[in-house]
């Protein structure tokens, strides 16, 4: 079908900015701004584009074919391009040089491959600029998790000591049960005995 196809062609170009869209930053350092693409037919004449904040561009490139390295068409020159497309990755990154806090904000990275009828994707990455870096402190959050855990164990533990407690408690009560019906059986059978000689005995003559 004509419409599936063109759909699953629209879907072949993904772009990724990787497992977190969130960085941090310090004022007045160099900060990555990760990304790449992938495409299941290829590319040819492809072109990407940084903007920051949605509308203010701040790098353009073209990459010809995958054979060739990124050409540079404009760039803000506090942009430097980091990627590269020769090798296994199709790595489009860019570096924001000293950053300022006016720099934070959402940067986003825009592909359009013509090969796959100009199907274009894009990401998002959200830049924070900081005065200092703050360390997090896990402790807490490594005792709260011990904790837990060690409550999960008592759980579980008490749990298995309950069943093997109820499983020897009654395999002692159907022992129990099996020594009374045992006992009973016997007795009855020894009255009965009893019972018959007596009454095979011929009554004593006058």
């Amino acid at each position: 079908l004509p419409g599936l196809h063109v759909l699953a062609i629209a879907f072949a170009l993904e772009v990724s900015v990787g497992k977190t869209n969130t960085v941090t930053a310090l004022n007045n350092s160099n900060v990555l701004l990760p990304c790449t693409f992938t495409t299941c037919i290829g590319f040819q004449d492809l072109v990407f584009k940084w903007y920051f904040n949605t509308t203010e561009l701040i790098y353009h490139g073209k990459i010809k074919t995958k054979t060739t390295e990124p050409t540079l068409i404009w760039h803000n020159p506090r942009v430097e391009f980091v990627g590269s497309t020769t090798k296994k990755e199709n790595n489009i990154s860019i570096v924001l040089n000293s950053v300022e806090f006016s720099d934070a904000g959402k940067y986003t990275c825009h592909v359009k491959n013509p090969k796959e009828r100009n199907a274009q994707h894009n990401a998002t990455i959200f830049l924070t600029v900081v005065h200092k870096m703050v360390e997090t402190d896990n402790t807490v959050t490594l005792i709260i998790v011990g904790v837990v855990g060690g409550l999960i164990g008592l759980l579980i533990l008490f749990m298995l000591i309950k069943r093997v407690v109820l499983f020897i408690i009654k395999k002692t009560q159907d022992r129990k049960k099996e020594c009374l019906v045992s006992s009973s059986g016997n007795d009855n059978t020894e009255n009965g005995l009893a019972g018959s000689k007596a009454e095979q005995k011929a009554p004593p003559k006058a």
